[in-house]
């Protein structure tokens, strides 16, 4: 017996969606047929085989056969007693439903017993088997189960909702592939108010039943109605595998997926439609391909955009307006395709450029050749291209270009007309146009005056584009900081350096975060003469909670920074010079100065507010720097200010920070800074750079007179240099200045691992001598002495230790030891 499947029972439970549903279902026929192919098989194999069981099965069919049983194997008698339970109404042929009603009048009724009900479910289970392995059934509800579906309407349809479902249930049960159970659970379940459980049945039915396109567009509308946009989609696709070429269909989808966020496969939707479109529908295809090609600008894919108004413009050309003339100029100039824009503003918006000859002076012939040659040469192709006659020049003439725009030609693709004219060098018809363009009040077409200024600056036209700038600026509405920033590179390339400067300022007050603005006013001010105006223009953008949490924000004020550090250094202005770099560094090494309890304050000690850095306990911390958050934040900080210099950048800027600290004897501040480099993984696994930064550490240690923390370096470095003797002076200097005696023990654990060591050897020995070990420091000189007998100093320390060794206290041959005190030993 089948019953529910595990995937039907999830998604009633709502544990999955339906997609996943007829996902797993798919999946589970395939196993199933696998396994199907694989019994037949074996069926076929033990049919080869003798067995008793045919000679079984003929006796019972020879039973059968007198028990009067129908062509199914089931008794008449339990398939009447079914019959009548169930209400059966078989739509068979009218002979068969004649003699099957005289067969069972003949008969006598008789009670189904348990081996009948089973055989009934094995004649329910192989047609259920049969029907799956049709292709396109018109119902794959059994017949013996037609009847009961028909007796759940008819309770249905009184009212009887409980006894309805469990009858579909049990159909559901014995034929899981039959849709209209799950039908008519939907009608009750929506009767009940239950529209979401209602919806669950109606995805199954229509699962069950997939070529009807309209329950499908149905099950779209009550998804929407619940807000389940991507199951709507999902029945928009049903519906379309069955029926493609509707239009409505792949409109809705497509909508659908706009909804989403899904735009390519929207556009792809659109494109569809368009291909579908009769050419009598030449104004709807006008208007998708002109809602398409905004569409597809607006997500910056203008190549798309171009080809989807070629491809109308190709088609419809009868039906292109205004409008689709200037969204396709729009087009090709956003993509610098200025000849195919002018092309199809003189096509399409009926505006004619004609050459004119005029008669010229010898003189202004020679001194105009190179120009006149080459402008002939382009507005020649130009002509071609348009179809244009062109009149041959003389030898004593020179062609001119002459615009005649129409009437009622909109300002906008006037606009475009001069951009294009502008970018192709045909400067000659652009005087009446500009004149007609600045009769224009700037305050409603001020996006069309920025359009022409920015075509004359990208050109080097600056001379044109100054006026209209200026006329922008000094509007109310166009008051703005890209058109004063405009207005500034405008002055700037003119060489007017003063008011340049002004307009740079005014576009700092306007956008205070624009850096190239501040760079820029910075430079001009420098120029100028203004040193304070230019450092001000670089003052910090950002407070360092901001800093902290935007990537972008601190990549910004690296930049600044960095300028800021360059001109301040220029100036000789070094304190200023270290809190730049101390910022910078502070921003890398944050997480590092973290660990190192390192901690970087702002200060008016000396007389004026600077940076500086102090050692501060791990209890005054923040929270927000603790190991992990500040390793969260630090990788994304890291891979913006990385961006923008390398890791020899920063390993350069570490440098100049330590030697101007040194230059400005703040030592203290060179060995934090040390530490906290030496913190920073990037340069502590660099051996190189670890062992400079070290030298750095020491050096600074010394300089500051802080010995316990040379020690500490020098320490470090003997052990991996126990031959060289500039280390071992720079210890033993170390030692001397320390007052520590924690050398001691080192230096003996160092020498049982290199006793041929020289230079322990004599260290050793003034260790004993002067912790009072006279014989253990007699041991280490007589070594020593014997290693180098040339030296005096050697013999001098023997000399020393032997007196001592006499004015002790309690010693016997007090004379031997004078003596031999004063005798260079000759060994």
């Amino acid at each position: 017996m089948s019953g529910f499947s595990p995937e039907l029972i999830d998604y009633l439970e709502g544990k999955i969606s339906f997609e996943e549903f007829e996902r797993r279902r798919e999946e589970r026929k395939s196993r199933e047929k696998d396994g199907e192919n694989a019994s037949a098989e074996e069926n076929t194999e033990d049919a080869e085989a003798p067995s008793s069981s045919r000679k079984a099965s003929g006796k019972s069919q020879s039973q059968d056969e007198t028990d009067g049983e129908t062509s199914d194997g089931v008794s008449k008698s339990v398939h009447r007693v079914f019959a009548s339970m169930l209400g059966e109404n078989e739509e068979e042929e009218e002979d068969e439903e004649e003699e099957e009603e005289e067969e069972e009048e003949e008969e006598t009724t008789e009670q189904p017993t348990a081996g009948d009900v089973f055989v009934l479910e094995m004649v329910l289970n192989r047609e259920t088997k049969k029907m799956m392995k049709e292709k396109r059934p018109r119902s794959k509800l059994p017949r013996a189960l037609r009847g009961l579906m028909g007796e759940a309407n008819i309770r249905f349809a009184r009212g009887e909702r409980e006894e309805a479902i469990l009858m579909c249930m049990e159909i559901i049960r014995q034929a899981p592939l039959a849709h209209e159970p799950f039908s008519t659970l939907a009608m009750i379940y929506e009767d009940q108010g239950d529209m979401e459980k209602s919806l669950q049945f109606e995805l199954i039915a229509a699962h069950l039943n997939p070529s009807d396109t309209e329950e499908w567009v149905r099950l779209a509308e009550m998804s929407l109605e619940q807000d389940n946009i991507k199951q709507a989609v999902f029945c928009y696709t049903k519906a379309l595998k069955y029926d493609a070429s509707n239009v409505r269909y792949l409109w809705e989808r497509s909508s659908l997926y706009e909804q989403l966020g899904e735009h390519k496969m929207a556009m792809d939707g659109y494109r569809r439609i368009l291909n579908l479109l009769s050419p009598s529908d030449g104004e709807r295809f006008m208007q998708l391909a002109r809602d398409m090609a905004k569409s597809y600008y607006e997500a910056n894919d203008v190549t798309s955009a171009i080809e989807i108004i070629e491809e109308a413009f190709t088609k419809h050309q009868s039906l292109v307006s205004m409008e689709d003339v200037n969204i396709a100029a729009e087009l090709y100039i956003s993509s610098k395709q200025y000849d195919k824009a002018l092309a199809v503003i003189t096509d399409f918006a009926g505006i004619v450029l004609e050459k004119k000859a005029s008669e010229k002076s010898a003189t202004e012939e020679k001194k105009d050749t190179g120009a006149v040659v080459e402008t002939q040469e382009n507005q020649e192709a130009e002509t071609k291209d348009q179809s244009h006659p062109v009149a041959e020049p003389s030898a004593a003439a020179v062609e001119k270009v002459s615009c005649c725009i129409p009437e009622g030609v909109p300002i906008d693709i006037t606009v475009k007309l001069m951009v294009c004219l502008v970018h192709l060098n045909i400067l000659e018809p652009l005087n009446p146009l500009l004149t007609t363009l600045v009769e224009q009040n700037p305050e409603e077409m001020g996006d069309l005056y920025l359009d022409v200024a920015e075509a004359f600056l990208d050109v080097g036209e600056y001379n044109s584009a100054l006026p209209l700038l200026s006329s922008l600026v000094c509007s109310e509405r166009y008051n703005l900081a890209v058109v004063w920033l405009r207005h500034a590179e405008c002055l700037k390339a003119l060489g007017h350096m003063e008011r340049a400067a002004e307009s740079y300022a005014k576009v700092v007050d306007l956008a205070p975060l624009h850096l190239d603005a501040r760079i820029s006013l910075s430079t001009l001010q420098q120029q100028l003469g203004r040193p304070e105006k230019a450092l001000e223009a670089l003052e910090p953008m950002y407070d360092p909670d901001t800093l902290a949490q935007d990537a972008n924000a601190a990549q910004q004020e690296l930049k600044l920074l960095l300028h800021r550090s360059t001109l301040l250094y220029s100036q000789g202005k070094m304190y200023g010079y270290i809190d730049t770099l101390l910022t910078m560094l502070a921003m890398l090494l944050k997480v590092a100065m973290s660990r190192a309890q390192v901690c970087l304050i702002s200060s008016s000690k000396s007389g004026e507010r600077h940076l500086y850095l102090i050692k501060v306990s791990r209890d005054k911390i923040s929270d927000n720097d603790d190991q992990e958050t500040a390793n969260c934040d630090a990788k994304a900080i890291f891979a913006v200010l990385t961006s923008v210099l390398t890791k020899d950048d920063w390993w350069n800027l570490l440098l100049k920070a330590i030697y101007s600290l040194c230059d400005l004897s703040r030592y203290k501040e060179a060995e934090l800074l040390v530490d906290s480099s030496l913190e920073y993984y990037s340069f502590y696994d660099d051996r190189q750079k670890r062992k400079e930064l070290e030298y750095f550490g020491l050096s600074a240690a010394i300089l500051d007179k802080n010995f316990r923390k040379a020690y500490n370096y020098i320490r470090i470095m003997v052990m991996e240099n126990v031959n060289k003797p500039q280390l071992w002076n720079i210890f033993n200097q170390v030692t001397m200045q320390s007052q520590d005696v924690r050398h001691h023990r080192f230096c003996l654990r160092l020498m049982l691992k290199n006793p041929d060591n020289h230079a322990l050897c004599v260290l050793n020995g003034h260790n004993a001598f002067v912790s009072g070990s006279f014989k253990h420091a007699l041991g280490q000189y007589v070594q020593a002495f014997r290693a180098n007998p040339d030296e005096p100093l050697y013999s001098l320390c023997i000399g020393l230790t032997f007196i001592h060794m006499a004015s002790q206290k309690y010693v016997l041959k007090r004379h031997a030891l004078l003596v031999q005190s004063h005798r260079i030993p000759k060994w």
